[in-house]
């Protein structure tokens, strides 16, 4: 689910409404990595929660590359283990621009080399840097390199599906713990994407709301998504002014 594109790269300051205050993009976790002059323990800090975070887009292209699963959790904990090791920030700060490309670049690179030492790969000396056992079974399925898709293309697609699931999840925990968890499984479903949406008026009813008051509790909804949208792309990108082309490759990707 992602809001219009229009309402999504609208200018307006950078995650600014009622809510939600100006990013503070200067601490941003991949704004850190970058501009980091050693290898400082804030910037590989910021590195591993990008890791963390992301890991899922790099497992789904080595399973599109037709990489059994066993040994695809075995390449993306050796990648990442590697990367946090050797903390290469140099190597970094060379690629500039944006998160995801880093790292799918770096995985390719990781590959070859690998494949080259006939795929003795590190396992990180027995620690589990990435929570690979959250996959679901129903994502093992859909991991399956089973239709003609790029794996590149499978790459972005997870890469996005990871940002908007992070972001309603960020959301979701606001108002769970405002106690409002019934209010947004609501104004969830009105979010496009869902062809089975209820009406506001249908939520209203439910909810013991008049639909003005639904109106505006979404109003408020959706631009607090779209704040927390902003932050989480901006966790990902080189400069501020990244932020906007990233949203429309996001919604491009998740479109196509």
């Amino acid at each position: 689910m992602v809001p219009a594109e229009d309402e999504v790269t609208s200018p307006s300051a950078i995650g600014g409404n009622a809510y939600h205050g100006p990013v503070a993009f200067t601490t941003t976790h991949w704004s850190v990595v970058l501009t980091a002059q050693d290898e400082s323990p804030a910037a590989h800090e910021a590195l591993e929660n990008l890791c963390r975070t992301y890991w899922r887009p790099i497992f789904v292209f080595l399973r599109r590359q037709g990489i059994s699963q066993e040994e695809a959790e075995d390449i993306t904990q050796g990648f990442f283990a590697s990367l946090l090791e050797h903390r290469n920030l140099n190597a970094v700060r060379k690629e500039q621009g944006r998160l995801r490309s880093y790292l799918l670049g770096a995985l390719k690179y990781f590959l070859a080399n690998e494949r080259r030492r006939a795929m003795a790969i590190k396992r990180g000396k027995g620690q589990r840097l990435i929570p690979l056992e959250e996959l679901r079974a129903g994502e093992r399925v859909e991991m399956e390199p089973a239709d003609p898709v790029t794996a590149e293309l499978i790459y972005e697609r997870r890469w996005a599906s990871t940002v908007l699931e992070r972001v309603l999840n960020l959301l979701k925990d606001e108002y769970r713990r405002a106690g409002n968890a019934a209010l947004f499984d609501s104004l969830k479903e009105l979010l496009p994407g869902d062809p089975d949406a209820p009406s506001q008026k249908d939520i209203a009813a439910q909810l013991g709301m008049t639909e003005n008051a639904v109106r505006q509790a979404f109003y408020r909804f959706r631009q607090h998504y779209q704040s927390l949208l902003r932050e989480e792309i901006a966790q990902t990108v080189a400069t501020p002014g990244d932020i906007e082309d990233e949203l429309r490759h996001l919604i491009a990707v998740v479109r196509a």
